[in-house]
């Protein structure tokens, strides 16, 4: 029927990119795009949302972060970049902080491998992002709202909830035997 009346008929998926608080699992940055937008150009904008007085440690994301805007950025506010580098990745030349921390990312993955790079950095605590983007689809798996700016609203009110029941407490893990 779509195809009748002038095209076919195409959806466009909301992305939630979000940044937490490792210590906490607070979320502290929150962006909502369309899935027209590459996941690198939105990681600047996450970082400029967490007040430039507070510090951040280190910044963990996938390889679709791998780009030199993404490195440019974490290295702006000091962080260390836990990214994996791309399968194909070759080192970039040496003209910022980001492009050398980004290089030596890229030996230690070759010269350890990925598997005992991901262990040795940290990188393999991004579960635990995984774990509150979890929350977030418990929350459900649909939005209500059917207008971008409305869905953008009604994902932060979900994200204003979820940091509510994290401030009330997260269990302590206990080592059993």
């Amino acid at each position: 029927m779509a195809c009748k009346l002038g095209g076919a008929k195409r959806r466009i998926w909301c992305k939630i990119h979000i940044g937490i608080d490792e210590k906490t699992l607070e979320f502290r940055a929150v962006e909502v795009t369309g899935s027209n937008i590459g996941d690198a150009l939105v990681l600047p904008e996450l970082l400029n949302q967490i007040p430039t007085g507070e510090e951040i440690f280190s910044v963990t994301a996938g390889d679709a972060y791998d780009s030199r805007k993404c490195h440019e950025a974490i290295a702006a506010r000091g962080a260390a970049a836990l990214i994996p580098p791309r399968k194909n990745a070759k080192p970039w030349k040496p003209t910022s902080p980001g492009a050398v921390a980004r290089n030596e990312t890229l030996r230690a993955s070759k010269n350890l491998g990925r598997e005992i790079w991901r262990r040795w950095s940290g990188y393999h605590r991004w579960s635990r992002v995984e774990a509150k983007m979890n929350c977030i689809r418990l929350l459900g798996q649909s939005l209500i709202a059917r207008n971008f700016d409305r869905q953008v609203s009604e994902l932060q009110i979900r994200i204003a909830v979820l940091n509510g029941y994290t401030a009330l407490g997260i269990p302590a893990k206990v080592a059993v035997g």
